[in-house]
């Protein structure tokens, strides 16, 4: 099958990601669970060799046999663009295909927390959304974007590696750089974005010390800086941030990024009962008390906080998790795998049931 109806195939089955492996068939990840299209024949290394060259330009792939590692945009008019990673396994090729439409979702049609709506119009400051890979840390940015777009009037610059999702103009002048083909580095791209008179910064990944101390510099000069992490949860975050800096500087990033942090927005992906898949969100949000914890070292009295924070809009994974289970939308079983404390939410859950049956005590008394 020509890679283009292999991808076309994959967007009408409603897959996340598409797998190109010797000698497996093709291999579509649908609702987080991997299937083998086992109506198509079992690839061979020409095939995989076939589909890297149809969906790539010459210099990528010379970066390629060079680096051994490729990651790429592709797009497929009138259908989708496509997230690419290359890869040698065994000394043959592996590919890779994620899933992104060209429509923009808004945070309202994907269901996600209104507060991202005021986090995104915020003037400076950095705002994190973290979560493993493939939790959606790229749509609910995409979808932040598009609200700041629609309501403000910014200049945004992006740094992404490869580029996602495609904006067009609205109310803000958005720029998209591609990590190797418009820069050579996270860190020099945003260095850049600040001569460039950017208000706000997007960075596809904050994975190093230089990344990560330039990220603070932009937030601290007055510029909105918005960065993805491969943690599970808000202390991990902040833990990850100071733990990439040498011992000696540690003390000095926990003052400056108590000063700058505006928001922690960690996500996880859960299978719906009903079909399809949700995202639980913890949300944690820098008060005056959560910035004293990020100075003084006690990232451990965070989620405490965090759960005594819900008037104010916070919430923990695990509240998150108990409240899509008591709504009936995930089960129980499923809401502990991701869980960060699994105890703690059979408490919670276990609350929740209490409260139902006292509820409905209550109301049978009333009827009576």
């Amino acid at each position: 099958m020509e890679i283009n109806e292999l991808l076309k195939l994959m967007v009408n089955k409603g897959a996340s990601d598409l797998h190109l492996t010797v000698p497996s068939p093709p291999v579509f990840r649908i609702d987080g669970e991997l299937i083998p299209q086992e109506h198509l024949p079992p690839l061979t290394t020409e095939d995989v060799e076939l589909a890297l060259e149809q969906v790539s330009t010459q210099e990528q792939r010379t970066f390629f046999e060079r680096e051994w590692e490729l990651d790429f945009a592709y797009s497929v008019p009138g259908l989708a663009r496509f997230r690419v990673n290359a890869l040698r396994q065994r000394g043959i090729i592996s590919l890779a295909f994620r899933f992104v439409p060209f429509y923009i979702p808004s945070i309202d049609e994907w269901g996600l927390p209104q507060i991202l709506k005021e986090l995104i119009l915020r003037p400076r400051g950095i705002i994190l959304v973290t979560g493993p890979s493939g939790s959606g840390k790229s749509t609910t940015l995409a979808a932040m974007l598009r609200h700041l777009n629609e309501n403000a009037t910014k200049n945004v610059i992006t740094v992404e590696d490869p580029i996602e999702f495609l904006f067009s103009n609205k109310r803000c002048l958005i720029r998209q750089r591609d990590l190797g083909d418009d820069t050579k580095s996270f860190a020099t791209a945003v260095i850049h974005a600040l001569r460039h008179d950017a208000d706000v910064i997007v960075i596809g990944e904050m994975r190093d010390l230089d990344t990560i101390s330039t990220a603070i510099t932009a937030a601290e000069t007055g510029h909105l800086v918005l960065g993805t992490l491969h943690t599970v949860d808000a202390p991990q975050s902040i833990d990850r941030i100071i733990d990439v800096f040498p011992y000696g500087q540690q003390q000095q990033i926990r003052v400056q990024l108590s000063q700058v942090i505006e928001a922690i927005v960690s996500q996880a992906l859960l299978p719906r009962i009903d079909g399809g898949r949700t995202a639980a969100f913890e949300i944690m949000l820098a008060s005056h008390t959560i910035r004293k914890y990020i100075r003084e070292g006690k990232v451990y009295e965070i989620p405490v906080t965090m759960e005594v924070s819900t008037p104010e809009g916070m919430q923990t994974l695990d509240q998150a998790l108990a409240s899509l289970v008591k709504s009936k939308i995930v089960t129980p079983e499923d809401a502990l795998l991701k869980s960060r404390d699994p105890s703690k939410l059979q408490k919670l859950l276990q609350s929740q049931d209490e409260a139902t049956i006292l509820q409905d005590t209550t109301r049978n008394s009333t009827e009576k």
